[in-house]
């Protein structure tokens, strides 16, 4: 009889099997079990209440019959799937689908893939939030209901082979009525005042005749033309040079937005490119000491106290006292 833990990824599964010894089981769901029908609506509907009638996709039907067969043969049986809403979902339907009540089995997270994260995880198991997997189960209702109402009038109306989603729908209204209002835009005319002195010095004109220069205040060319006429049979000198001593901290770690942002820009990957990577990193894949990164898809800016602590050892012993910050600057 072994300890049966249920991830998503075989990737992840295998990086986790190497930490433990043979009292685990470690076994992959391979990502959602359930889910609505394919070829029908799937959502009972009445006045206050909407009803999904999931079903265990005909892909996954081998994988659930072979995490059954163990769950069976298991003194305990550990959910550890992705810490977000669509984990905490895959979680519920794995206990639904092997017959056990959600809130019965442990739940275990962790957000780095190591010896010492996945410890400290079956060391403190809590409850399947069942909050997490409502809210997921409301976009996945929403996605299938403006989905099968949309999707439809689209084709009819528009072009065949156009589908409507949650987020995509809203999103091209919030287009749609940007563009309108660009449309509706009158221009306003308006200039300022730049020069460029000795020694490539550069200056904005903020004040002419004791006025405060706003942003609308030179309103036409023949104005702009007085005023450069005016100013250049002036003399202008430097009153005053203030320095100042600025400090600036690192910036904090990536989380889903940030990282993809910042591949697109500096390395030209796709969000499906640099995903994919990551999740690679965060399995442990070729690795010999396990994850490599955080969790990726979260918006958590949450560091293990060990790296914190690896980090800090490292700075203080290369680079000396000074250059060691005395909390986290994020």
């Amino acid at each position: 009889m072994k300890n049966l833990i249920i991830v998503e990824s075989p990737a992840k599964a295998k990086t986790i099997k190497k930490f433990l010894g043979d009292e685990y089981e470690v076994i992959a769901s391979k990502g959602h079990i359930r889910d609505l029908p394919t070829k029908k609506f799937g959502i009972k509907i009445d006045e206050n209440h909407f009803e999904p009638q999931y079903e265990i996709s005909s892909d996954h039907a081998a994988v659930v019959k072979e995490i059954k067969n163990l769950a069976k043969q298991s003194d305990q049986i550990y959910l550890a799937t992705d810490e977000d809403r669509e984990g905490e979902a895959i979680a519920y339907h794995i206990a639904v689908s092997i017959g056990k009540k959600p809130e019965s089995l442990p739940r275990i997270v962790f957000h780095e893939i190591t010896k010492t994260a996945i410890q400290n995880a079956l060391n403190s198991p809590r409850k399947l939030n069942i909050d997490s997997v409502n809210a997921q189960q409301a976009r996945r209702l929403l996605d299938r209901i403006v989905g099968y109402k949309l999707s439809p009038l689209l084709n009819l109306k528009i072009q065949k082979g156009l589908s409507a989603g949650r987020v995509q729908s809203a999103a091209l209204k919030i287009v749609v009525d940007k563009e309108r209002e660009i449309k509706a835009f009158k221009p306003v005319e308006y200039y300022s005042i730049d020069a460029i002195f000795k020694k490539k010095l550069e200056a904005e004109l903020v004040k002419f005749d004791g006025v405060k220069m706003e942003k609308l205040s030179v309103n036409s060319a023949k104005f702009a033309d007085e005023i450069v006429k005016s100013v250049k049979i002036e003399k202008f000198s430097v009153s005053a040079i203030e320095s100042k001593e600025r400090k600036t901290n690192p910036y904090a770690p990536f989380m889903t937005s940030t990282l993809q942002q910042s591949a697109s820009s500096s390395l030209g990957f796709s969000p499906k490119k640099t995903m994919s990577l990551a999740q690679s990193l965060y399995e442990g894949v070729n690795t010999k000491s396990g994850g490599a990164i955080t969790y990726m898809r979260t918006d958590s800016l949450n560091i293990a106290k060990e790296a914190i602590a690896m980090a800090r050892d490292f700075i203080k012993s290369e680079f000396g006292d000074n250059y060691l910050p005395k909390g986290l600057l994020i």
